[in-house]
């Protein structure tokens, strides 16, 4: 297959497949290890008995569904809202937290110098920029923080703690969370450029690129090992009947996430890719 000239996509797709073949392999060479360390037990053969094949009966499969939904509306249900207010606090307070910058001075000083579309632009940008130092100053943005030091080895720095901190509501949170932070709005997505440009323009202290394609690929690596969602670990614990699993779930994930993160970048850097 050719990649077409100028074209992403093929790339975007070969990356992807790639992703669920090492996560696959992963998945395979845990089940291996923990079947026999953590859940030892018997071999059995796999038998498969394929049931026969009927029109569906509309009233049961309407009434299993209903069954099913309240079964997870039951157990899991309540896990999900208190990890998503978990969440919420900590992305939201302290409401007004000290800032470095005066953002009140900075718009009366607009007002006084511009007026029409300047002004208004200029307002939007200060918004965004107020709101992303507000995320910063916020608890999740002191975890990030706080976590840098154990991140940086992977190529994270305290911004990618923050949008971590956030993915675990869920993993497509990362990249709106991530618009915050760098004061573009919580609107932005895969398809933004504006995102797009301001990470390609981030750049460490030593003026190095923030997301060179080793730390992308090093982030990649660990979103894909990592349990970054509190509706799986909810699901876990609805069918565990416990929370031994979720959290042995989360840790283990994490440890197996942070571990295969380091070995990319650490790697990478060792054989001078960037």
């Amino acid at each position: 297959m050719v990649r077409p000239e100028g074209d992403s996509s093929f790339t975007q797709g070969l990356l992807m497949a790639a992703m669920y073949l090492f996560s696959t392999l992963v998945a395979l060479v845990v089940a291996g290890v923990l079947s026999r360390t953590v859940i030892r037990g018997p071999n059995v053969p796999l038998i498969l008995e394929m049931p026969p094949y009927r029109l569906p009966h509309v009233p049961s499969v309407l009434r299993m569904l209903r069954l099913r939904a309240t079964m997870f509306v039951r157990d899991a249900g309540g896990v999900i809202l208190v990890c998503s207010l978990a969440m919420w606090v900590l992305l939201t307070f302290p409401r007004e937290p000290v800032l470095e910058r005066d953002f009140d001075a900075e718009r009366i000083e607009l007002v006084a110098t511009l007026e029409g579309p300047e002004l208004e632009a200029a307002s939007s940008a200060l918004d965004e920029e107020h709101q992303g130092a507000v995320l910063a100053a916020s608890y999740g943005g002191r975890l990030g923080h706080a976590i840098e030091p154990v991140i940086e080895p992977l190529g994270f720095d305290w911004r990618m703690g923050v949008g971590l901190v956030g993915a675990f509501a869920a993993r497509e949170v990362f990249v709106s969370t991530m618009g915050v932070v760098y004061g573009l709005g919580e609107e932005q997505d895969e398809e933004s450029g504006m995102l797009r440009d301001r990470l390609r323009a981030e750049r460490r202290p030593d003026g190095t690129p923030a997301y060179s394609p080793l730390v992308c690929l090093s982030l990649l690596v660990f979103f894909a090992l990592a349990c970054q969602c509190m509706t799986t670990l909810a699901v876990v614990y609805r069918e565990s009947g416990g929370w031994r699993w979720p959290v042995f779930l989360f840790f283990y994930t994490l440890a197996l996430a942070w571990g295969a993160s380091f070995t990319v970048y650490q790697g990478g850097q060792l054989f001078g890719l960037t």
